[in-house]
């Protein structure tokens, strides 16, 4: 494996470990990093000749399967959206891409809690209904009540 591919494999595990509660693991011989005990980016074996890398990727796996150097993952993983890469110098794949890769795999399987944390958003319900509340608490605000103060009248009973 070249210098340069080396570096970059050694840049992608140190970025994959630092995403939250991520962590290292060989299984099979082959380095891998998880979280939550779930695999999101395969980084093949050390003593390899090249540099191969497979990850899950939902939101562009067409488009990287459209680079000469990517193929679904075997074992039925590609219909899932898992990509393999086999890199060498030649390949043309920049470092940030394959960091936004590994980013959007740890993504899709990290628990949402985490996920969200990394992609930085928030889904469109959440902040909507942010949205409606603040907007209420203001409202409220300037009749000079709060949300909690707002008590509902009784029902009249139905006695003759």
């Amino acid at each position: 494996m070249p210098n340069s591919i080396r570096e970059t494999r050694a840049k992608l595990l140190e970025f994959a470990l630092g995403l939250p509660d991520s962590r290292e693991d060989l299984p099979w011989g082959e380095r891998v990093v998880k979280v939550n005990k779930k695999v999101f980016v395969f980084l093949g074996r050390d003593m390899d000749p090249h540099f191969g890398m497979s990850v899950k990727l939902p939101t562009s796996a067409k488009s990287a399967l459209r680079l000469p150097f990517t193929e679904p993952t075997g074992y039925g993983l590609g219909k899932s959206g898992w990509v393999s890469a086999k890199l060498d110098d030649k390949s043309q794949a920049s470092y940030e891409m394959l960091r936004d890769w590994v980013r959007e795999s740890y993504c899709a399987v990290a628990p949402k809690a985490l996920s969200e944390q990394v992609s930085g958003e928030v889904s469109a319900k959440k902040a909507a209904k942010k949205a409606k509340a603040k907007a209420a608490n203001e409202a409220n605000a300037g009749k000079g009540k709060s949300s909690s103060a707002r008590k509902k009248a009784p029902k009249a009973s139905a006695k003759r």
